[in-house]
């Protein structure tokens, strides 16, 4: 079972971020305040979710998440700064969008740099181990995919309903037919690995 909280008296945010290894797309950073003393019986890592499992919760999330924030950073971003420093620079305007202001972070992985003059905690793996952040986890993953399945109807020959833009060899071959779209990372491979 998670950890309901880092501490028993700070108003805590966990912080996660989806879509660092895709082709196409935003990162998407999700933070999260969850009530002390919050457990739920299927809350973990969204990576170890089914897509079902995870479009449940996210409704209870948003049910009984004290706040939430959502940030993004472009491919236009990504390619100029690097997909790291998108990650973290999601995650900031995630807690920027919070509607309550938290005492301290929580941040799934070893780096980050904040633009709010508020304490944190890296901790790797945090998304297995924390509520708020496997919450952060989820939020981030289910926004994101439903955005790359939005941007499928607008570019339909890459399978972004289905890979929401991470690399697959369906994508690899879209990329390779019919070239890229604005939302490609052009910092990437964007060719298929295997083929050469």
């Amino acid at each position: 079972m998670l950890i309901a909280a880092y501490t028993e008296t700070l108003v805590e945010a966990g912080i996660d971020e989806a879509g660092r290894g895709c082709l196409a797309g935003p990162v998407v950073a999700a933070a999260v305040i969850l009530p002390k003393g919050y457990h739920h019986p299927l809350l973990k890592d969204s990576k170890k979710l089914s897509y079902r499992q995870r479009e449940k919760l996210q409704l209870e999330i948003e049910r009984d998440a004290l706040a939430i924030g959502i940030g993004q950073a472009t491919p236009d971003e990504i390619d100029r700064i690097n997909v790291l420093r998108a990650s973290i620079l999601a995650m900031n305007r995630a807690v920027e969008a919070l509607p309550l202001q938290p005492e301290l972070l929580l941040i799934d992985g070893k780096f980050f740099t904040p633009q709010l003059p508020i304490p944190y905690q890296c901790i790797v793996k945090g998304d297995g181990l924390y509520y708020s952040i496997a919450a952060a986890s989820v939020m981030a993953k289910t926004y994101r995919d439903h955005l790359m399945q939005e941007y499928a109807e607008q570019y339909p020959q890459y399978g972004w309903q289905q890979n929401v833009g991470y690399p697959t060899q369906a994508h690899y071959r879209a990329i390779a037919e019919h070239g890229v779209t604005p939302l490609h990372r052009r910092s990437f491979r964007l060719f298929n690995p295997t083929s050469g």
